[in-house]
């Protein structure tokens, strides 16, 4: 994480802890990039917002919070003029992600792995104790789908992937399969954001690894990986990602089979090649360590 890791956990939502307030969203500003090929990014106040442009609108990948709307609107049409929002695609149910579903779903149906309807229906309390209520009814995917959907829109096939458990149990890999592009949402953190397991909604470790390893050996070298948070990145950066989690999953294991202390844990040799402050990595890992470890630890 980098060292201005609390603003950026303020930014986040999902990764600052629960005591910590909501973004001010008067504050942030909305920053767009162009990926490659019909394919831009828009960075603000929670996830990535994939944005796919051409002559039949606008497909976005996740919209963030719901007070950015507006903000986010006008980068659209400095992106698109007045073409429309024609689909809102959820990479996965966390607020930061979806919060704006409601504003942009009174003109574009929403598209999401089923789990992330159900969840966004009961709402409920995340891994690092962060609240989010049931959402209303305007915010809720219209259209579902088990393993894989596809757009085609602006000459592409935009291809959604639900593989097993990972971040959570609703997870999108989004495919812009002419531009060469991937959206990871979620299961993939760049720039220095730390992994985000959540348990409690489905997250699994070994999935997420068996996830980001499926996606490597599916992309061209020359992919374009637009993550969750952080700046774009590519294939390389895919694999750095899978290895660190597997150090990690390895240091828990052995953790768990010699019933090592969290401080024990926390000084494993594997992890010296990894400069986290040491605030995110007692965060990071002690989440890890409470779901797969001791969930007792305070």
């Amino acid at each position: 994480m980098p060292r201005n890791g609390v603003l950026l956990g303020l930014l986040l939502g999902i990764s600052a802890p629960p005591s910590r307030a909501q973004p001010e969203f008067d504050q942030i500003q909305i920053k767009a990039e162009r990926v490659a090929g019909n394919v831009h990014v828009l960075y603000g106040g929670g996830g990535n917002i994939g944005v796919s442009v051409g002559p039949d609108g606008i497909l976005l990948v996740d919209d963030q919070y719901a007070p950015l709307a507006p903000k986010i609107r006008v980068a659209l049409r400095t992106l698109a003029g007045d073409r429309p929002v024609r689909f809102v695609l959820n990479t996965h149910w966390h607020g930061d992600h979806t919060g704006g579903n409601e504003v942009f779903g009174e003109t574009a149906p929403i598209i999401a792995q089923e789990n992330v309807r159900k969840r966004l229906i009961t709402g409920g309390v995340l891994s690092n104790g962060r609240r989010f209520e049931p959402a209303p009814k305007g915010a809720l995917p219209v259209i579902t789908f088990d393993r894989k959907v596809s757009v085609h829109v602006n000459d592409e096939e935009i291809r959604g992937l639900h593989l097993d458990r990972g971040h959570t149990d609703g997870d999108v890999v989004v495919y812009f399969t002419r531009s060469n592009v991937v959206h990871m949402g979620d299961q993939f953190v760049a720039g220095g954001f730390l992994p985000f397991v959540d348990f409690a909604s489905g997250g699994n470790l070994d999935g997420l690894i068996a996830n980001v390893d499926h996606v490597i050996g599916t992309v061209a070298d020359d992919v374009k990986v637009i993550p969750g948070h952080g700046p774009i990145g590519g294939k390389p950066e895919l694999v750095a990602y899978s290895r660190m989690l597997k150090d990690t999953r390895a240091a828990l294991q052995r953790a768990r089979s010699s019933k090592a202390s969290f401080d024990a844990l926390l000084a494993d040799p594997v992890f010296r090649q990894y400069r986290w402050p040491d605030d995110e990595k007692r965060d990071f890992l002690g989440r890890l360590y409470r779901g797969l470890v001791n969930p007792n630890l305070p």
